[in-house]
């Protein structure tokens, strides 16, 4: 798990607490995967980690996927949903309150969708 999820401890027996945050964001994943799920749920998996452990992270997620793992995407970011989503529902208040195809969503959409505001054509 270590070479798979590109962990770089200084030393591999080094508790987790004291490796980078974005280390320590792999080393969690790396535990779900040991597990072999078929689905896995992301909450704001990027938040707080630096530029390439994101890449690392859209990478993983995109792989997934393509194991034909359910992948359930958690993200207040509108460029990870854009970047990882095939469908995109909008929860507001507790509350479905919409459905849309990745591919036909744009930032300035979803932001009104999230917002409750009315978009006119």
């Amino acid at each position: 798990m270590i070479e798979r999820m590109r962990i770089d401890p200084p030393r591999p027996e080094m508790p987790v607490d004291h490796l980078s945050g974005g280390n320590q964001q792999k080393v969690i994943v790396a535990r779900w995967l040991a597990a072999d799920p078929k689905v896995i749920i992301f909450d704001e998996p990027t938040q707080g980690i630096d530029v390439g452990t994101k890449s690392q992270i859209y990478r993983l997620i995109m792989d997934l996927a393509r194991e034909s793992r359910g992948i359930v995407l958690i993200s207040s970011e509108f460029i990870e949903i854009a970047k990882l989503a095939d469908r995109v529902l909008v929860l507001r208040d507790g509350r479905l309150v919409r459905e849309m195809a990745a591919a036909e969503t744009d930032e300035d959409a979803l932001f009104a969708e999230c917002a409750g505001r009315v978009v006119s054509a």
